[in-house]
């Protein structure tokens, strides 16, 4: 194998098709002949090949780690306020738990990027803000607006968490696409971290059960509370120093779907039509529809970020689009079906809500489907499509903003 390298240093296919016949043999017979040729440019590529090692797990500094630990501490600190005696547990929870996770994100981005004082105060000031605002509405249940408070303000917060990340470079289009890409890798380590804690939650019990000591509440109210803020603080720490992890999953998950969801949704479109059963007075299904737009924009993103669109994954493209006028349709009748109770029944908070948030989905998807058209007739490729999603996220922090601020006081907090 040694003289069969050797006499074949000048042909790269060659030396493949070694390879390929037998690869513990090549390494062996290279190792030698790479010792005695080490100024071989084809050699030097084939070294780094057979003898490249992964990365290990970074942790990032001893600094850094204190500073996740810290925030990790205070967010915990923060959860533990439902235990006091005085606070009621169930509306503490839907107020505040955005508040839990997402600000501590932001000042992990803050702290990493090293950003401008200006952008350091402009991200505390508004959380800070929020979160008297929001715990100084009034306790109504029965409101409308202030449901809607409570939906949307996380969306706000997560704008700002897209605002910490982007720092100094705000209007850079491909950093908005990273954000993207990051927050499908994050949920999927703070999926993986919550199973193992899960796990671990379970064995707990099972071993206080055996000898008669009973911590499933003490567990949950002073132990796991903890977890609320640490999970998605370690879990971004981890995606983020090791963004070669996970960085793969989300796009092939994507991958794994969309067909599925394609084939979902032309029968159920199919048995709309032919069932006439049209959504014109349910609300929930209304919602359902406005969830399906961000699903089916999520999955175009990841499906293709990772891969442009070539002629050797050109179906995966035609499916994408399939899938966008499948979506479009859909949408279209969710429309006029939102349109119909607004003009029999009357205007709402929530009707409002649905049909701002719809018609601005329904326009970013539109302008994915016109990008994918020209995917699939060859005039433009999928970086396109990344930028179409990026570019509209502005719009939905300011409509956010909208529901959160603006439309409660309209309505009178009814």
């Amino acid at each position: 194998m040694k003289n069969e390298i050797l006499q074949c240093l000048n042909s790269p296919i060659e030396l493949e098709q070694l390879y390929r016949k037998d690869k513990l043999g090549f390494k062996q017979a290279f190792d030698q002949v790479f010792a005695d040729h080490k100024e071989n440019i084809q050699l030097q590529f084939w070294d780094a090949r057979l003898n490249y090692k992964e990365a290990k797990l970074a942790l990032g500094s001893q600094r850094e780690i204190g500073f996740i630990i810290a925030l990790a501490i205070i967010a915990g600190l923060i959860a533990n306020i439902a235990n006091l005696p005085s606070i009621n547990t169930e509306v503490f929870f839907t107020r505040n738990t955005a508040f839990i996770i997402i600000p501590f994100l932001s000042a992990y981005f803050i702290f990493k990027q090293a950003l401008l004082l200006k952008t350091k105060i402009i991200v505390g000031t508004i959380i800070l803000l929020l979160a008297c605002y929001i715990n100084l509405l009034p306790n109504n249940p029965a409101s409308s607006s202030i449901n809607l408070v409570y939906i949307h303000l996380p969306i706000l917060l997560w704008s700002i968490l897209g605002y910490a990340y982007l720092g100094n470079e705000f209007l850079n289009k491909e950093k908005r696409i990273n954000f993207l890409k990051f927050n499908g890798d994050l949920l999927i380590m703070s999926v993986i971290i919550l199973l193992s804690c899960l796990l671990f939650t379970v064995i707990t019990f099972g071993l206080f059960n055996l000898i008669g000591i009973k911590i499933e509440k003490f567990y949950m109210e002073y132990i796991a509370i903890w977890g609320i803020g640490a999970i998605p603080l370690f879990a971004t720490y981890l995606v983020y120093n090791n963004p070669y992890l996970i960085n793969r999953i989300s796009p092939l998950i994507a991958k794994i779907f969309t067909p599925l969801v394609f084939i979902n949704l032309f029968i159920y479109l199919v048995t709309l039509i032919y069932m006439g059963k049209y959504p014109h007075n349910d609300r929930n299904l209304l919602l359902v529809y406005n969830l399906l737009l961000v699903a089916v924009l999520a999955l175009i993103f990841f499906s293709i970020a990772e891969n442009k669109i070539s002629k050797e994954n050109y179906f995966s493209a035609l499916l994408l689009f399939g899938l966008s006028l499948l979506t479009i349709i859909i949408n279209g009748i969710a429309l006029s079906a939102i349109i119909f109770r607004i003009w029999e029944l009357g205007v709402t908070p929530n009707r409002i809500a649905v049909l701002g948030g719809n018609i601005l989905i329904f326009i970013n998807l539109i302008m994915v489907f016109f990008d994918l058209l020209k995917v699939v007739t060859k005039k433009s490729d999928s970086l396109k499509i990344e930028d179409s999603i990026a570019k509209y996220l502005p719009i939905y922090a300011a409509w956010a903003a909208v529901v959160v601020l603006i439309i409660p006081i309209l309505f009178s907090w009814k």
